[in-house]
């Protein structure tokens, strides 16, 4: 089956606008709407939307990749194993980028920079693909082997103290964006693998998604934080989102509802526009990307939907096929591209080439150039077949 560009171009996108803001916040001076709206605020910029696009995008992937491997004869019981794997290999990562800042040297027996770099090599080794993997079994697996010890050593090894001047464990109470998307990932395809193709049926669990988010942020919902992670009411906001781009896909690329482009466009057009005047209507409980309001939830997936529908458009049509060049190649790898920023945020002397410290202009143009260098060493990788495959 051939890759759908469109997807692949707006994971990519999406990813250098991640690693790009993230810089950005390191700028001062620069205009309010550059930056995530602050705490206690009401409103949003694109900045906001950056997230829950590649949320997005991420819920558009699931029934192309469900797709693909059924059509390689796996059963929907591996499936769904293979796609637990991946959600918990998005929250191990999660934990490792949201806890190797926190490291205490005295009570780890490490410094700071080592566990963040040991833990990266780790992951290269074990999350890593390259053509030698192919032709040499045992290397694959002795490469997978070392990289699990090596993170689980490093792991056994954290220690942290707490405000409070006690020494802990890893820190659960932020799974970062790896750990989040992981938690969605494993809820949506879950439900997929048991509604499949019903738009019904779909349609229902993103509404029951969407109505859980307002009930959590009217404080409704305060009794039940013991849930799950992947069933608590802030995470069920984060799946809407992911759940509104599988029923996006399932219009806009598999046709679910009509054929031809028109037809798919107008249908399209109509699900965004559902999208943002129930966004509307629910105004009043605000719009907050910290609090995780449905209305941002909404907003952000009924923008999503129309930018996937203009890149089908551009990208995957048959009059304008064959487009998208590096963006394209970075979506393919994205996790690469993400963990490549982290080598510098987690290492002192590499941190210098980012974007921190400075002012203005001067800083946008460090953070741009900042993200060009990601994609550079991205592109170069990817041609070289190296990947970061979950």
């Amino acid at each position: 089956m051939d890759r759908i560009q469109s997807i692949d171009i707006f994971r990519g996108l999406t990813v250098l606008v991640m690693v790009f803001v993230d810089n950005l916040g390191f700028v001062k001076g620069l205009p309010w709407w550059t930056h995530h709206m602050p705490p206690g605020s009401n409103g949003m910029t694109y900045v906001d939307m950056v997230f829950p696009a590649f949320l997005f995008v991420m819920g558009a992937s699931i029934p192309l990749s469900v797709e693909h491997r059924v059509s390689a004869g796996e059963s929907y019981s591996r499936i769904w194993l293979h796609n637990l794997a991946r959600s918990l290999s998005l929250v191990v990562l999660g934990l490792f980028i949201a806890n190797a800042p926190q490291i205490d040297r005295q009570h780890a027996g490490i410094s700071p920079g080592w566990w963040a770099m040991l833990g990266l090599l780790a992951i290269a080794l074990f999350w890593g693909v390259h053509p030698f993997h192919s032709a040499n079994k045992s290397l694959r697996q002795g490469s997978k082997l070392t990289g699990v010890l090596i993170l689980g050593a490093l792991f056994v090894a954290f220690r942290r103290v707490t405000p409070g001047g006690q020494v802990a464990w890893l820190d659960f109470s932020d799974w970062e964006i790896l750990g989040l998307l992981g938690w969605a990932y494993l809820l949506v395809s879950s439900l997929y693998l048991v509604i499949r193709n019903n738009l019904a049926a779909l349609t229902i669990s993103f509404v029951f998604l969407c109505t859980l988010n307002a009930a959590s942020t009217l404080g409704w919902l305060a009794s039940v934080r013991r849930l799950p992670p992947f069933a608590q009411p802030f995470e069920a906001g984060l799946s809407s989102v992911t759940m509104a781009g599988l029923i996006a896909s399932l219009i806009i690329i598999k046709g679910a509802i009509a054929r031809d482009f028109r037809a798919k466009a107008l249908w399209a057009t109509g699900y965004a526009s559902i999208l943002f005047v129930a966004a509307w209507l629910l105004t009043p409980l605000g719009i907050s990307k910290l609090r995780d309001t449905p209305t941002w939830c909404l907003y952000c997936a009924g923008l999503s939907t129309l930018v996937l529908l203009v890149l089908y458009w551009a990208t995957d049509t048959a009059s304008v096929r064959n487009t998208g060049g590096i963006f394209k190649t970075v979506g393919t790898n994205a996790l690469l591209a993400y963990m490549l920023a982290y080598v510098a945020y987690l290492n002192p002397t590499v941190f210098r080439l980012t974007a921190d410290g400075t002012e203005g202009l001067y800083g946008v143009a460090r953070a741009l150039l900042f993200t060009a260098g990601v994609l550079a060493i991205t592109v170069v990788l990817t041609r070289f077949k190296f990947r970061l495959q979950l």
